[in-house]
C-alpha cells in the first residue's frame, strides 16, 4: 500500500510539472513572439546611397516622395503619404496616392506634420539636412541608374529587391517580345520621334528622359530619325519651334500634350509632314507619359502595343 500511494504521488507530481512547463512553454513563446513583431516593427537595414550608408526603417509606412519615383513605390505596395504636385496630378497614381497630401522640397512644417519613416528625393532637391532630421533621407541623381536598375535601387531602399528585380525581368521579356512584333510590321528602319508640346514651347526627346523614350529605343530597339540621335545626344532633349518639328518627325510620331494643347495635327505647319499624311501620330496624355516608373511604363508598353499591334 505505501508502495502504491508512493507511486501515485510520484505520478501526480510528474504531471504537476508538466502542466507548469509547458504554461511557462506557452507563456515563453508568447512572449518570443512579441518581442519579434517589436524587432520587426523597429528593424532597419542599411542602404548604401549616393551620399554614404543610411539607416532606413526594413518595413516603411509613411513614405514621402519628393521627385519621380512615386510610380515605383505603388508599384511595390508601399504606402506614401506625401507626393509632389507633378505625382498627383498623375492619373495613374490616382488610387496609389489617393491617401497622399501635396508637398514639396520647401514644405518642411507640412512634412513634418505626417510624421513619414522615410523620404525619397532627387539629388538636387532643396533643404536635405532639415529633411534628414525628420527621417532618413535617400536622393537619387537622375539618370544616374539606367530606368530599370532605378526601379530595383528604390526596390532596395524599401527592402523590396527581390520584388523589384521581378518586375523588371518581366517587362523586359514582355518589352522585347512586343518590340519584335513591332518591328516585323513597321519595318526595321522605320523611325519614330517623340515630340512634347508644353507651355508653347516643343521638345524632341532621345532614348532617356520619360514619355515613353525608354520603352521604344531602349526595350523595343525602335529607331529615332538621325537628327534627333544628333541634337539629343548631350541633354537627352531639344528644344524646338513648331516650324522646326517636321525636320525632326520620324516616320511614326509620339505627340505628348496636355489636355488644354490644340490639336497640333491640324496646324498648318504639322499637318503636311508624312506621319500626319499617313496617319502615324500618336497622340498620348502628357501627364499619364512624363514619368520612367514602373507604374508608368507599364502603362506606356500597353499604349504602344495596342497602337502598333491591334
Amino acid at each position: 500500500m505505501k508502495r502504491s500511494l508512493t507511486l501515485v504521488l510520484f505520478l501526480s507530481l510528474l504531471l504537476i510539472s508538466a502542466c507548469s512547463n509547458g504554461n511557462n512553454n506557452v507563456n515563453n513563446t508568447t512572449n518570443q513572439n512579441n518581442q519579434s513583431e517589436n524587432a520587426t516593427n523597429d528593424e532597419t537595414i542599411t542602404y548604401e546611397s549616393e551620399n554614404g550608408p543610411i539607416e532606413v526603417p526594413a518595413d516603411p509606412q509613411r513614405v514621402v516622395v519628393l521627385s519621380s519615383y512615386a510610380g515605383d513605390l505603388i508599384e511595390l505596395g508601399v504606402p506614401v503619404v506625401g507626393a509632389d504636385a507633378w505625382s498627383l496630378d498623375n492619373p495613374n497614381f490616382k488610387e496609389g496616392l489617393k491617401d497622399a497630401e501635396e508637398v514639396s522640397d520647401e514644405s518642411i512644417e507640412k512634412i513634418l506634420e505626417l510624421e513619414p519613416d522615410l523620404i525619397i528625393g532627387l539629388s538636387n532637391i532643396k533643404n536635405y539636412e532639415k529633411l534628414s532630421e525628420i527621417a532618413p533621407t535617400v536622393t537619387f541623381t537622375y539618370g544616374k541608374e539606367d530606368y530599370l536598375q532605378q526601379h530595383i535601387e528604390i526596390g532596395k531602399v524599401v527592402n523590396k529587391e527581390e520584388e523589384a528585380t521581378a518586375w523588371v525581368d518581366d517587362f523586359k521579356q514582355r518589352a522585347t517580345d512586343i518590340g519584335d512584333k513591332v518591328r516585323d510590321k513597321i519595318g526595321e528602319d522605320t523611325t519614330i520621334s517623340v515630340v512634347e508640346s508644353f507651355d508653347k514651347q516643343f521638345y524632341v526627346y532621345g532614348d532617356n528622359w520619360g514619355r515613353g523614350t525608354e520603352i521604344l529605343y531602349q526595350a523595343m530597339d525602335l529607331n529615332m530619325p538621325k537628327k534627333v540621335e544628333e541634337m539629343t545626344e548631350d541633354e537627352g532633349y531639344h528644344a524646338l519651334s513648331l516650324e522646326s518639328v517636321p525636320e525632326y518627325a520620324g516616320d511614326y510620331l509620339i505627340l505628348s500634350q496636355d489636355g488644354e494643347s490644340e490639336d497640333l495635327e491640324e496646324s498648318d505647319v504639322l499637318k503636311n509632314i508624312p506621319a500626319v499624311k499617313n496617319n502615324q501620330v500618336l497622340q498620348v496624355d502628357m501627364d499619364r507619359f512624363y514619368f520612367n516608373d514602373a507604374t508608368t511604363l507599364d502603362y506606356q508598353l500597353d499604349i504602344f502595343e495596342k497602337y502598333f499591334l491591334d
